[in-house]
């Protein structure tokens, strides 16, 4: 194979495999493939200037190495064990130094010897079979062995049998076989993937073939869909710490560790062939891709990792936002297409294509958070034929993570709720104490390529976590850390999720307030140009003010963006506007500068301040509400003209219902009813039997109704529609057609996953 740049070096120090190499040295150099890169010119930017960055970095941390009993570097002790993980880090930087061109030390024979004691003093130290561990698990069963373990396959031949087999046995004594054994506790979903892959690397390196097996086979109870916990569900929703929706952090570290061990692994005697790995392959579209907007990706499954934003201990200086974690998703895709049919690669090398082009706010081919084997992959795919697919259409509801996706020409909308199955928000380890209300019906929106910075931007550690853009809070005063780590906080509330035909929704939650008295109904009906907002049954006893957040936008630092009112509407420029249809008198607003440091929500993120300018909406619903309510239109990139005639237009909307028994909308233009029916009833045409979500469309002779059961008891459900149906041309498994003729009525039974089922009719 042809290599350039920094591969060459590489190939140098790992000969090419020949026919009398054994199959673990066509494993390694593989692995040193997937991790360094091929195929690119160290000498032509941006490898260059990345290459040239790491040597930088290896040359500082060379000199200040200072090997001491509890520590290989000062300010990163041994106790916590994050020190071990942080110093295999620094190792592996100096060793990316040595073994690539390009960086000013490669082949320094002074940089491998210090290299090669700084590993002789961790294991010396620390990190051998000797050491009970201690503190946080993971540094030393996954970040620390997955570090060591690629050291050892970059400078293999350099280190000796003693080194390696020191290295071999700290694995074997942090990642036993046992870890590899039940599908539980900490060793599930992203976990056990990575757990995997240390276990895989560690067999290839020390031509064990049962460690290799091993590893392959408890890759398997990864790939099933499951039902409840951590993993992957049918319907897209990504779940791990068993209540936290985690598509954009755990989940990206899941499909990361799968591409790596499926290109290390293809055509050897270990390969993949465990037909689950098709689930896998079918996730980039189904549970990845809805969730990736213009790069970024939504902060609503990026738990709390949503509160770091630059880490104090991070040398190359990387913002933690949804467009690193985006993007993180993307060069994983890039990588697990290496092991995908040849359609499903084309059609991922066009998705990955357009957000390459649409991510202007923080460049992909220049991300600052990858190396050049990432960079290199990247660039390959926006290099090739394939045209470059635009952001689709659509409405994804997540029901199994309390997450819902709408996607319309020129912008999208994400919703994040909370219930007994999903906590309201996850903290630990000192980060995201104040995530409170992030599952109390967030409601997250873009308007356009221009906006992709609005929760990038230091939004985080400076917005107001009592005013969240969509959410209805107490303002009642919340510690850190209320309600628990780890995902405890979880409300009782069962009805959260909706009816979803792919392109329209209705999405509702049961909101109970965290650590408060706070009871509401919200419900939003996705539609053509706007989601339309409904809160109903508002009650709290705290004895402060109860808000809903009709937005709360961040303008940048010193914005000055033109906001305007009028009568039933307001507008702000670049972002688009609202539409209260009873008018604007109650809706209040405040322009304010915000000022807080990433430090402030997150231990282990940098101490500098930086100031955001705020344009905050709200509708004041007094002290201690008694069925308080509300009503508004978001509509994305609309202009002035656009609002005013849409508050004008008193028949575009018909508000059906808007109580705590059910919230109903009807809009005649869209052929659209929708109903979320917390009680059973009657709304307009529609009757239920049981709390439920419908969604019904008209398209002249032809009507499509989607069901649900939001409380996923699989009790029947009954739903009538009082209308001279011709005849039931389709319906869904779970679907049994009562009567068609003068009304329809239908029983929906089994529905326990919170799935819309279809049934299509004619009309007479």
């Amino acid at each position: 194979m042809a290599t350039t740049g920094a591969s060459a070096l590489c190939v140098a120090l790992a000969p090419p495999v020949s026919a009398a190499d054994d199959e673990y040295e066509t494993l390694r150099q593989r692995w040193v493939e997937i991790s360094l890169g091929s195929g690119y010119d160290a000498t032509v930017e941006p490898y260059a200037s990345r290459l040239a960055e790491t040597g930088t970095l290896a040359a500082g941390f060379r000199a200040s190495m200072a090997p001491t009993a509890t520590s290989l570097w000062p300010g990163y002790p041994f106790d916590p064990p994050a020190g071990i993980t942080q110093s295999y880090t620094r190792l592996w930087t100096m060793t990316q130094a040595y073994a690539q061109q390009g960086t000013g030390h490669t082949g320094d024979a002074g940089l491998l010897a210090d290299i090669l004691r700084g590993l002789d003093h961790l294991a010396t130290t620390v990190y051998n079979p000797s050491t009970t561990r201690y503190g946080n698990w993971w540094e030393w069963q996954i970040g620390s062995p997955r570090l060591l373990m690629d050291i050892v396959a970059v400078l293999h031949g350099d280190l000796g049998q003693a080194r390696r087999d020191a290295a071999f046995s700290a694995v074997d004594h942090f990642v036993p076989d046992t870890m590899l054994g039940d599908y539980t506790g900490t060793s599930t979903g992203a976990n056990r993937v990575d757990l995997c892959r240390s276990v895989a690397l560690r067999g290839v390196l020390g031509k064990a073939p049962a460690k290799i097996a091993l590893a392959r086979d408890a890759l398997s109870p990864v790939f099933p869909y499951v039902t409840e916990g951590d993993g992957l569900y049918a319907d897209g929703s990504f779940v791990q710490h068993t209540w936290v929706a985690y598509s954009g952090t755990y989940g990206q570290v899941m499909l990361d560790g799968l591409g790596r061990l499926f290109t290390l692994l293809a055509g050897s005697s270990w390969a993949v062939t465990d037909p689950g790995r098709q689930i896998i392959l079918d996730s980039v579209e189904s549970a990845y891709a809805p969730l990736i907007h213009n790069g970024l990706m939504m902060d609503s499954v990026n738990g709390r990792a949503i509160s770091r934003g630059y880490l104090k201990d991070d040398d190359r200086r990387v913002m933690r936002s949804d467009h690193f974690h985006g993007q993180a998703v993307i060069a994983a895709i890039a990588l697990l297409a290496g092991g995908a049919s040849a359609a499903e690669r084309e059609r991922w090398h066009a998705r990955i294509k357009g957000w390459i082009a649409r991510d202007t706010t923080t460049p992909i081919l220049e991300g600052a958070q990858f190396g050049v084997a990432d960079l290199s992959r990247l660039h390959a795919v926006d290099a090739s034929p394939v045209p470059a697919a635009p952001e689709p259409i659509g409405h994804h509801l997540f029901a199994a993570m309390d997450r819902a996706v709408h996607r319309r020409p020129g912008w999208a909308a994400n919703i994040s709720m909370a219930s007994q199955r999903i906590s309201s928000y996850e903290c630990g380890n000192g980060e995201n104490p104040r995530g409170w209300h992030t599952g109390a019906g967030m409601l997250y929106w873009w308007p356009g390529e221009e906006q992709g910075d609005q929760y990038t931007d230091w939004f985080w550690p400076t917005v107001d976590f009592y005013r969240l853009p969509g959410t209805t809070v107490s303002t009642k005063r919340l510690p850190d850390r209320a309600g628990g780590e780890w995902g405890l906080p979880k409300p009782a509330a069962r009805w959260v999720g909706g009816a979803c035909d792919g392109e329209f929704a209705a999405v509702g939650q049961h909101l109970l307030g965290l650590g408060s008295t706070l009871r509401a109904h919200k419900s939003w009906f996705c539609v053509a140009d706007a989601v339309i907002c409904l809160g109903a049954g508002i009650s709290c006893t705290d004895g402060v003010p109860v808000e809903t957040v009709v937005d709360n936008r961040n303008l940048g630092e010193g914005g000055t963006n033109a906001f305007t009112r009028g009568h039933g509407w307001a507008h702000l420029e670049g972002h688009g506007g609202w539409v209260l249809p009873a008018g604007t008198q109650d809706l209040r607003t405040l322009w304010e500068d915000r000022t807080g440091a990433w430090s402030d929500i997150n231990t282990t993120s940098s101490t500098e301040r930086a100031t955001r300018r705020y344009r905050t909406l709200w509708l004041d619903h007094g002290t201690d509400p008694v069925d308080a309510s509300y009503a508004y239109l978001l509509m994305p990139g609309a202009s002035r003209r656009t609002l005013a005639a849409r508050a004008h237009d008193r028949r575009w909307l018909e508000i059906l219902d808007n109580s705590a028994a059910r919230q109903a909308v009807g809009v005649r233009s869209l052929g659209l009813t929708a109903a979320n029916f917390w009680q059973p009833g009657t709304v307009g045409p529609l009757t239920t039997t049981a709390p439920a979500s419908v969604l019904l469309r008209t398209r002249r002779r032809t009507a499509t109704l989607h069901l649900s059961d939001p409380l996923r008891t699989g009790a029947p459900l009954e739903i009538t529609w009082r209308r001279p149906v011709r005849r039931v041309v389709a319906a869904d498994d779970g679907i049994e057609v009562l009567a068609a003729g003068r009304e329809l009525r239908l029983r929906l039974t089994g529905g326990t996953a919170g799935a819309s089922y279809r049934c299509e009719v004619t009309l007479s």
